[in-house]
């Protein structure tokens, strides 16, 4: 894949082969190492909501977690994604 970044900061992947080069356009090309920092920066900047919704067990997982660890589990599960994602 060839990585490109428009004005705003986002990544585009277009195939090796030339076959979507018409869709660059006046993109930068960037290096796997600066598409990572790219990301790295985008998700440091998200909302904490984001991150911990992001973070939670899916609902199913959650209910597995209550039936088989009962209520306590469950709590256990979610204030460890709210401790480390903490109201800002």
């Amino acid at each position: 894949m060839k990585l490109f970044k428009d004005a705003s900061n986002n990544i585009f992947a277009y195939e090796l082969d030339g076959s979507q080069d018409d869709l660059i356009g006046d993109k930068i090309s960037i290096t796997d190492a600066e598409a990572e920092d790219i990301r790295a920066e985008q998700q440091a900047a998200r909302p904490y909501t984001q991150k911990r919704a992001d973070e939670y067990p899916s609902i199913t997982d959650q209910f597995d977690l209550l039936y088989h660890g009962g209520m306590d589990a469950w709590k256990a599960a979610i204030q460890a994604v709210k401790d480390k994602y903490p109201k800002a």
